[in-house]
């Protein structure tokens, strides 16, 4: 099997191969075959008396598990459970920032301030807070705390989806029992649902799913406005991607996971750190590089490079150039440590997320520059048991334009229409210069050969003129292929969206278009694409699941996606994946995904491995929305 189309990537994966390192895609060979039953979804071990496992073929083996649950409930029951663990950790993510912002309300976080102001007052407006009379800790303290009663069971709607999701949807989510009670309370009770003997129908149990996902959308909207206020909304910024990022003279100290709080600091302190680097023998100082949605958030707001993604996060220490892996949660490889014969230091952070083998440094809000300095001194001291000859950095850097908020692409088509910026948008979607927006999600999966499903869907919706939008792994992916460039656009765009883009990239002083595929932020930041969404249909009196907006995650490998999925759907939007999910063992929960949650919901998924197949699909999809426009 191909392992990767990735270059650097590729030359890791043999320099693996003739050391003996045991990396992901050996580890997943490893395990073939996989258990049927599990990757249909007919294995269910949720108590004591199993695992239990359904036939899938419906022949002689078992229909039902000891329970008397049928395939249908067993399916159902995983599926939800998925979905509340990537809403548990989107949530945890938000939770952690409305802490951050509450210790800093009270004093408590010195490092850390409202870095946009007009972010800040923006979002008090939309949710409700009175801003008048009041010192900005103040407005700060009811802020957070109005954000952590959002995890809490209520009565009321999370202000934070209905005041970002238009009447439409609120209206279809009252009607079918979806406004979630709480981020937490969503969480529980899909957990207390799936629990043997509590709900035992399918279409239940996958609304209770769906409605924890539109929890999932709630926290991931507040993370992002958080995350904007402390450390800035990101604006246009150009920066380099690849492993060739890494440099032989520099401290290179990667930060990897999901979670600014820590990284923003680590950014900060690396630069007052550089003569201890330079006295230690790195004469260029410090090299900062992010790995997986950690990096993207440094990227956008900073420029740092991306190195790599998850599944290849491993192949950063296998360059002998990795002083340090400096990780929060999420994403992070418990094999990290043990990547044999490198001298990196892999400095765990958060109480949550300790892994064997490495070495922890638990940090606190109260202390952070001290526990940044700490964490870069060990990075130094790694450096100087750096091996010369273990050295190998592909030599392999790709340009990419990062940091296109939504904000930021509402700007940039001000310079077109300053009193309407969103009219150009509309107005290239009615003439079908653009014939469609799609938002590109999702993990890297071993399963399939890294990168090439985002890449050849990429370059086929946007040879189709679709207006591309992407987030975490997706925008890494694209990053590490050159395609967060004019030239991608030049090269690959059809006529209609190069036209577009070569109009607002000149429009920005660019000197070429702007790239075809927008880079909107890290995994958490899938509700900035979401929001401008929401704008276009509010502009045009009319509710999301009208729109020719469609969303995809080709490769999609955590709980995460599939939360991120559900809700995509939840908000009226045809969704694809290129993964088969663990749902096929029953045609009632495959047939609910894809087709009944068309008519309830206006979104579904769409499954399809195949990218020329899955680009005609969306297509599809695109254009039936446009033809119930009137388009």
């Amino acid at each position: 099997m191909e392992r990767s189309i990735s270059l650097d990537s590729i030359l890791m994966l043999e320099k693996a191969k003739t050391t003996g390192v045991n990396t992901a895609w050996d580890r997943y060979e490893a395990q073939l075959p996989q258990c049927g039953f599990g990757e249909t979804g007919l294995c269910c071990r949720h108590c004591l008396q199993g695992p239990c496992r359904i036939d899938p073929f419906g022949a002689t083996g078992p229909k039902f598990g000891i329970c008397g649950a049928n395939a249908d409930v067993i399916v159902a029951r995983g599926l939800a459970r998925s979905i509340a663990g990537g809403t548990a950790s989107h949530s945890a993510h938000a939770k952690h920032l409305a802490h951050t912002l509450l210790k800093f309300s009270r004093g408590q976080a010195p490092d850390y301030a409202i870095k946009d102001e007009a972010k800040f007052f923006a979002v008090l407006d939309r949710v409700g807070i009175e801003r008048d009379g009041k010192s900005t800790a103040e407005l700060a303290g009811e802020l957070a705390k109005l954000a952590l009663d959002e995890f809490s069971e209520r009565e009321e709607a999370p202000v934070w989806l209905e005041t970002t999701v238009t009447p439409g949807r609120m209206a279809t989510f009252e009607k079918l029992g979806l406004v979630p009670d709480g981020l937490d309370a969503g969480v529980a009770d899909v957990m207390h649902r799936t629990t043997n003997g509590v709900d035992a129908d399918a279409i239940n149990i996958l609304l209770g799913g769906i409605k924890c996902a539109i929890g999932d959308y709630t926290g991931m909207y507040l993370a992002t406005d958080l995350s904007d206020i402390l450390f800035g909304t990101p604006t246009p910024v150009m920066a380099q991607a690849n492993l060739g990022t890494l440099k032989e003279n520099a401290v290179n100290v990667a930060v990897h996971g999901h979670n600014p709080v820590l990284s923003e600091v680590i950014v900060a302190q690396a630069e007052l750190m550089r003569e201890e680097a330079v006295a230690a023998g790195a004469a260029e100082g410090i090299n900062l590089v992010g790995i997986c949605c950690t990096g993207l958030e440094v990227m956008m707001r900073h420029g740092i490079p991306t190195a790599t993604n998850s599944l290849s996060q491993e192949l950063a220490v296998l360059t002998g150039a990795l002083d340090a892996a400096v990780v929060d949660y999420q994403c992070i490889m418990p094999s990290l440590p043990f990547v044999d014969g490198y001298h990196t230091e892999i400095i765990t952070t958060m109480p949550i997320a300790k892994i064997t083998g490495a070495t922890h440094v638990e940090f606190k809000e109260e202390q952070a520059s001290e526990k940044a300095r700490e964490i870069l001194t060990l990075a130094i001291e790694a450096f100087k048991k750096r091996d010369p000859d273990k050295v190998d950095i592909p030599p392999v850097v790709n340009d990419a334009l990062a940091g296109l908020s939504a904000e930021a692409i509402v700007k940039v088509l001000a310079l077109v229409n300053p009193e309407d910026p969103l009219q150009p948008l509309i107005d290239n979607i009615v003439n079908g210069n653009i014939r469609g927006v799609c938002l590109f999600a999702g993990c890297n999966d071993v399963k399939v050969t890294q990168d090439k499903m985002f890449v050849e869907l990429v370059k086929g919706l946007a040879a189709e003129n679709v207006l591309i939008l992407c987030t975490g792994c997706a925008a890494g992916s694209f990053a590490r292929h050159g395609l967060l460039t004019s030239a991608a656009t030049e090269k690959y765009a059809g006529p209609g969206l190069k036209a577009v883009l070569t109009a607002l990239g000149q429009a920005a002083g660019l000197g070429g278009p702007l790239p075809m595929a927008l880079h909107t932020g890290s995994c958490v930041d899938n509700t900035r694409a979401a929001s401008v969404a929401t704008a276009l249909a509010n502009k045009l009196g009319v509710d999301v699941s009208q729109l020719p907006v469609i969303a995809t995650a080709p490769e999609a490998a955590m709980e995460k996606a599939v939360s991120i999925g559900t809700w995509a759907v939840a908000m009226g939007l045809p969704t694809h994946v290129g993964v088969v999910p663990p749902v096929t063992g029953s045609p009632l929960v495959v047939k609910t995904l894809t087709e009944t949650a068309k008519d309830l919901l206006g979104g579904y998924f769409i499954v399809e491995p195949d990218p020329k197949a899955a680009v005609a699909r969306m297509v599809e999809a695109l254009d039936e929305r446009r033809a119930g426009l009137g388009l």
